[in-house]
């Protein structure tokens, strides 16, 4: 490859450059990075459209060389019943932060799913408890999918819970993940009495009204909400984050957007 092409990268040749360790390794730095002062944040912006939006969200990180990368993703939570595709999906460009030449232009799909899977990991290492045996999985994408993996590899999990808004989704997911992991995990329709004795609950929906609430978690309960990614989408009741340690990673982008949005508004 010449030194001025742009390299352009699929999911596909994404997934085969990536495994989920790198991302677990990649995602750690860039958390210490930015605890150290090394990085760089722009806001997120959101752009309204159709059926759903696009959020475009950008930062700059200094290794041995800068680098900075934008993402633009489209998220459209009917798009597999209307189309047949993702509810997201996008591209990444990632920069010479010096010269300001484009490095590369990759898929955004994968390393999304994997990157948001990663962050859901390092905080369950750090913050749930060591002998927790119970997971319960709230959306049964792919990002459920990646969660559910990745707890079953640093957790003693035994069990597991899924809970989808559609039947269909929630039966597929426990057929795939419990010969994928060999481990019972079932599909329950009602949140409450499954959400009391999980040790560890992960929320990854597009939900626009809050769902789980502090009489649906038991004390010492980790829960990693990932789903509301823009300021118009909640998972949680604010008053079970007023009652509980919240941890964010960039807390000034949570306190515009997602769950701690809504509870400080509240």
């Amino acid at each position: 490859m010449n030194a001025q092409d742009t390299l352009i990268l699929t999911r596909k040749q994404v997934a085969e450059l990536m495994r989920f360790d790198d991302y677990l390794s990649a995602v750690e730095q860039a958390f210490r990075s930015y605890a150290l002062g090394k990085t760089q944040l722009a806001g997120v912006v959101d752009i309204e459209a159709t059926g759903g939006a696009f959020h475009i969200k950008a930062a700059s990180m200094e290794t041995k060389q800068k680098y900075v990368a934008v993402k633009v993703n489209g998220n459209f939570p009917q798009n597999a019943a209307r189309f047949g595709l993702p509810t997201i999906q996008g591209a990444i460009l990632l920069y010479d932060g010096t010269s300001g030449f484009p490095l590369a232009l990759m898929d955004s799909i994968e390393i999304t799913v994997q990157r948001t899977g990663a962050a859901t990991i390092l905080g369950a290492k750090h913050l749930a408890r060591s002998n927790s045996t119970t997971a319960l999985i709230c959306g049964g994408g792919n990002q459920g999918r990646v969660s559910l993996l990745g707890l079953h590899s640093i957790l003693p999990i035994e069990r597991a819970f899924v809970f989808d808004m559609n039947s269909e989704t929630s039966k597929r997911f426990s057929e795939q993940m419990s010969s994928a992991l060999a481990i019972p995990v079932t599909p329950v329709s009602s949140l409450r009495e499954v959400a009391r004795k999980s040790d560890v609950i992960v929320t990854c929906t597009t939900a626009r009204s809050p769902f789980l609430g502090p009489d649906d978690v038991s004390p010492g309960t980790f829960i990693a909400a990932v789903g509301a990614d823009s300021h118009d989408k909640q998972e949680l009741d604010s008053r079970l984050l007023a009652s509980h340690k919240v941890v964010v990673d960039i807390l000034e982008q949570c306190a515009t957007i997602g769950e701690l949005h809504h509870a400080l508004k509240a």
